[in-house]
């Protein structure tokens, strides 16, 4: 456990519930686990108690779904395991998703219509996970190349493979929701017997949804607040100027007022208590990342420039277009903060070189 971790408190140990099962976490909390693909090998979902008016006038019990993991065989395949031995034999009512990334959204049609359920999601989410899907121009896989390459990546087997990624997303979401319920902060959610409110984050996805249940003192983070590694915070081709690490660093303010016995319930690594400490501990990071990134702008830099003073091990293309995306957010940071200047070189790469 590296120093950081060991300022949280991991409430279940190395507890974790196996695939297919469910483990309790707080009063009509689940936990459930899917596996993932990637280095990021699994996801945290969670199954809340519920209840609604039936038709009869008696109140009928059910469960809320939060986030759905990526379109896979073995997902479904879990996921069928929990409805046939861990429901209770009860319907699933809703299904929220938290943000449009893929482990988060990818199975949101097969589980809505599985249950006849509706979405709930932030309306910029769903836009997003809607055009991703679709494989929009500009929101597509090949949009990367040209605006990486314009970023200063040259490696010709990077970029072949990056041109082989148009249907990466519809690959893992082949379909959303035609409809959805707005979350929104202005509106808490009452699921069960308790309010969760809504608390919307920028910087790693459009309008991130996290939920807070002020009665449980349960903070359901998804991916704004993870306890080992730091959020992804990217700038992409179709907001190409966005300030993704100042956004973040903004956002995560937002949970300040909560107690730091507050249980959080990530996206990925466990539950834990520290959520203040997480908070510095993340303001820290990227304060220490944008120190490297300024120091290595004496000189003219783009973001392929940057990569690998920020990330000092080998990449896979997964890890790589992430990496090129956290590279120049660090960069726009500074940029705009007016610590850096932004030029085109004489190649048309966009280079960063410190306002001395």
């Amino acid at each position: 456990m590296n120093p950081q971790e060991s300022e949280l408190e991991y409430v279940f140990g190395e507890t974790l519930p196996a695939t297919g099962a469910t483990m309790e976490v707080a009063l009509g909390v689940r936990w459930l686990r899917m596996g993932l693909p990637f280095a990021l090998n699994h996801i945290n979902l969670w199954l809340l108690e519920d209840v609604r008016d039936a038709s009869d006038g008696s109140v009928e019990q059910g469960w809320t779904i939060v986030d759905c993991g990526i379109a896979s065989d073995a997902t479904r395949d879990a996921w069928e395991s929990i409805f046939a031995h861990e429901l209770r034999g009860l319907p699933v009512f809703r299904v929220i998703v938290t943000h449009c990334h893929p482990d988060h959204v990818g199975l949101s049609a097969w589980l809505c219509e599985r249950w006849q359920a509706p979405l709930y999601m932030t309306v910029g989410e769903y836009g997003f996970a809607r055009m991703m899907a679709a494989g929009l121009p500009g929101a597509d896989g090949p949009s990367m190349l040209p605006y990486f390459q314009h970023h200063g990546l040259n490696d010709e087997s990077m970029l072949a493979q990056l041109k082989g990624r148009q249907n990466y997303y519809p690959t893992l979401v082949p379909a959303v929701p035609e409809s959805f319920i707005r979350l929104e902060e202005s509106r808490p959610v009452s699921i069960g017997a308790h309010q969760w409110r809504v608390i919307t984050g920028t910087g790693h996805s459009p309008e991130h949804a996290t939920l807070y249940c002020a009665d449980l003192n349960v903070l359901i983070s998804g991916d704004m607040v993870l306890p080992r590694i730091s959020t992804n915070t990217s700038v992409f081709a179709i907001e190409p100027e966005s300030d993704a690490v100042g956004n973040f660093l903004d956002s995560i303010q937002k949970f300040k007022p909560f107690s730091e016995q507050t249980l959080v319930l990530p996206s990925h690594g466990k539950p834990f208590r520290g959520l203040h400490k997480r908070i510095a501990q993340l303001a820290s990071h990227h304060a220490d990342r944008l120190a490297e990134v300024k120091a290595a702008c004496t000189t003219p830099q783009s973001a392929a420039d940057i990569v690998p003073i920020m990330f000092q091990r080998e990449l896979d293309m997964h890890q790589l277009t992430f990496a090129m995306g956290e590279a120049l957010a660090h960069l726009h940071r500074l940029w705009y903060a007016g610590e850096l200047r932004r030029f085109r070189d004489e190649n048309h790469i966009w280079r960063f070189v410190s306002i001395l």
